[in-house]
């Protein structure tokens, strides 16, 4: 069962340790960690000090929340993110993001490194969510529900919003970045995909496959808030390519694109902040 009060505890925890109010929260994927080094005025705070906060176990994912403002409004970025595969439970996984959404935070910004399986994705590629696969038959609202969260059965129709969709396009083509549009699929891992399960989540419409994501853009709707998701492609799932997979494979190729999808990130974090 969600625990309402230890989130509650959580949010409280991080405004008093920050002093701030934060409209947006971003949990940085893969190759993303630096950016949360740079942002103006930051307030770092490690996960480890964060009533009820799980910590990273995977090498490569940071552990610390991140207060930074932009003029007069703040955004709350998440450097590092747990994974099912490391034993948390989903209650643990979404913890955070639902942390975020009851300090204030009314719009949820995902992004991920993730296989690409669809037509015409490479390598390098910047992909928007418009929707999800769920390929676990795991969620973060199993067990009894909380009304002071969300409802028993919240709508899953517009997981992705199509005006935060418009508006990334729109910061997309000033920074000069190309973004494609796919749909993620949601496999446990850690093992990666085999070519039979990538060809499997192609048939039902995906064109990524990751190990992240869902939960947090699930649990985060449950609560009301706007969630928008953009994955780098670092690889091409098994099958689609000859090579093998790799996480080293990952991470290398997440840092020879962080510039521009960093360029992206925070040009729409601005915009969200506007």
């Amino acid at each position: 069962m969600m625990n309402f009060e230890a989130i509650e505890t959580a949010a409280r925890f991080v405004g008093e340790r920050t002093g701030r109010d934060h409209e947006v929260a971003m949990v940085l994927g893969s190759g993303l960690g630096p950016y949360a080094d740079q942002v103006s005025d930051p307030i770092s705070i490690p996960y480890s000090e964060i009533p009820g906060f799980p910590v990273p176990r995977v090498e490569g994912h940071g552990g610390k929340l991140v207060s930074a403002s932009f003029g007069e409004r703040n955004a709350l970025i998440f450097a590092g993110r747990v994974h099912f595969y490391e034993g948390w439970s989903l209650e643990e996984l979404v913890f955070g993001v639902r942390t975020a959404v009851r300090a204030g935070c009314e719009t949820v910004f995902l992004t991920n490194a993730a296989g690409g399986c669809g037509d015409g994705l490479e390598p390098g590629d910047l992909v928007l969510l418009r929707d999800h696969l769920n390929m676990t038959g795991q969620s973060p609202l199993i067990g009894l529900n909380d009304e002071r969260l969300g409802p028993r059965f919240p709508d899953m129709s517009t997981v992705y919003s199509e005006q935060l969709r418009r508006t990334a396009h729109e910061v997309a083509a000033s920074v000069g970045a190309s973004l494609k549009e796919g749909v993620y699929a949601w496999f446990i891992g850690p093992a990666y995909e085999t070519p039979a399960e990538v060809e499997m989540a192609r048939r039902l419409g995906a064109d990524l496959v990751g190990m992240s994501t869902v939960p947090e853009a699930v649990a985060a709707r449950h609560m009301g808030a706007n969630v928008i998701g953009v994955s780098l492609v670092t690889n091409l799932a098994a099958g689609i390519s000859d090579s093998p997979l790799s996480h080293d494979e990952v991470t290398e190729a997440a840092m020879s694109a962080r510039e521009r999808f960093t360029a992206l990130v925070d040009g729409l974090l601005r915009r969200l902040l506007s």
